[in-house]
């Protein structure tokens, strides 16, 4: 038979209300009386039931977080990094975190939706964000609590923690325009996404003040995938003139540009060079290891799962707006000496 919290308070001399609150540690039980009921739950063997008490507290203990998939499969080794910063946080919490995909548009806020009105979770992290995002307008209007990892267009009246792309690009344009690059492609993410706008400004920003143009026949937009950066390197350097330097918007496509070129019997940081940004695992051990932009993935997700948890309890978060400053990390694919990460 199942211990209960009546078999606690008879042992301990305590009532039902005391024992159940020393259990759920409210501050108004004694410090003594809680080591006591907790001792003895632990003797009995007593096993909360959670589903009770998370319907007593109207709450689900539980986070969501529908990842946009934008093809057949989801394998970006940037969200295991992200989903492990979440998981673990929320875990800290005693918070659960239920995954899903759904590819946007209509089925993706559908899926929201379910969501919301199943009460399956308290709240929401929502990922890669849109210029016109209706996933955030949704959760505005029903009075959800979310934070998101990425900025939109419109009012930034939402909580949000987000690395400065245009900085970050500058950075990358900088370095390839002193290492004598003059003819610089670029492959960017799909346009409807917010950080495409910010990377793509940064990279023509960075270049024009070595007064190189980025032209707009040197750039292709991809899916974020390996495959993708393959393709799309493999349109660059089938042109007359070859780029004497890539960057993409993100590791993933930067490692399959490498592929590519090295399937046409180029060498990565001296025919061309490539570059990329995240700073993924894979960037560190790829023949060369890649030249990027490091931004700390698992504390962006750890940080607005903080942000989240601390709107579900009803409470301001300490830092509602965050924009961090990824850093440039050399390494040898873009034709230069491999040096640290710059703290």
């Amino acid at each position: 038979m199942a211990v209960t919290i009546r078999d606690i308070a008879e042992r301990t001399g305590k009532s039902i209300t005391t024992v159940s609150r020393a259990l759920a540690g409210y501050d108004d039980v004694a410090p003594e009386t809680k080591v006591l009921v907790r001792q003895v739950a632990v003797e009995l063997g007593y096993e909360p039931n959670l589903l009770a008490q998370r319907l007593q507290k109207q709450r689900t203990d539980t986070i969501g977080l529908i990842l946009p998939t934008f093809g057949p499969r989801f394998s970006d080794p940037f969200f295991s990094e992200f989903l492990a910063g979440v998981g673990n946080r929320a875990a800290r919490s005693g918070f659960d975190l239920l995954v899903s995909t759904q590819p946007p548009g209509e089925e993706e806020i559908n899926a929201y939706r379910h969501k919301v009105q199943g009460r399956q979770v308290d709240g929401f992290i929502v990922v890669r964000t849109r210029r016109q995002d209706a996933r955030i307008d949704y959760l505005r209007r029903a009075g959800v609590p979310f934070a998101v990892f990425g900025r939109a267009d419109g009012t930034l009246d939402f909580p949000f923690v987000d690395e400065d792309g245009v900085l970050g690009m500058r950075l990358m344009a900088d370095h390839l325009a002193r290492l004598g690059y003059r003819r610089v492609a670029c492959i960017a993410p799909p346009a409807e996404l917010m950080f495409a706008q910010l990377r793509l400004q940064g990279l023509r920003e960075g270049l024009a003040e070595h007064g190189v143009l980025l032209e707009e026949s040197q750039i292709r937009v991809s899916d974020l995938t390996q495959r993708g950066g393959y393709a799309a390197a493999q349109s660059l350097l089938a042109e007359a003139r070859i780029p004497d330097a890539i960057a993409a918007c993100n590791d993933l496509m930067a490692l399959g540009a490498m592929s590519a070129a090295q399937s046409r019997g180029l060498v990565v940081g001296q025919d061309v060079a490539i570059t990329g940004f995240d700073d993924i695992p894979m960037a560190e051990h790829s023949h060369p290891p890649l030249t990027t932009l490091h931004q700390p993935i698992y504390e962006i997700a750890a940080t607005l799962t903080e942000m989240l948890l601390a709107i579900i309890a009803g409470k301001t978060p300490e830092q509602s707006q965050v924009i961090l400053k990824p850093h440039l990390v050399i390494r040898r694919s873009c034709g230069s000496a491999a040096q640290p990460a710059q703290p």
